[in-house]
């Protein structure tokens, strides 16, 4: 989740439930000094807390399912049935596979 999300009640409904929340902190009232040095000293060490790298994971998939919705006409499917949906997202897909691999080449 994002920052807007950070709120104590929903890291700890979402703990009651049995999920690591994965939330982007928001610092509040002059935190964010204190949050800047603390990852300043966390790059230092050369220390990465697992929450860090899934939330990188998670926001790499976020980056995709964007790209999708944005470039690749899956905001709006004007087409029905799920063969017909599923075919359409999936020539989405490869075409932002194949635009990465372009990427990657040059």
């Amino acid at each position: 989740m994002d920052s807007a999300y950070d709120a104590p009640e929903i890291a700890e409904r979402s703990r009651a439930l049995g999920h690591v929340p994965i939330i982007d902190p928001n610092p509040r009232r002059g935190g964010k000094a204190e949050a800047e040095a603390e990852a300043r000293a966390r790059r230092c060490a050369g220390h990465a807390l697992a929450e860090d790298i899934r939330f990188k994971e998670r926001s790499a998939a976020e980056r995709v399912n964007s790209a999708l919705k944005d470039s690749y006409g899956a905001r709006f499917v004007r087409v029905r049935g799920h063969d017909k949906v599923f075919c359409h997202l999936m020539f989405g897909i490869l075409a932002l596979a194949a635009e990465q691999l372009m990427r990657l080449v040059t």
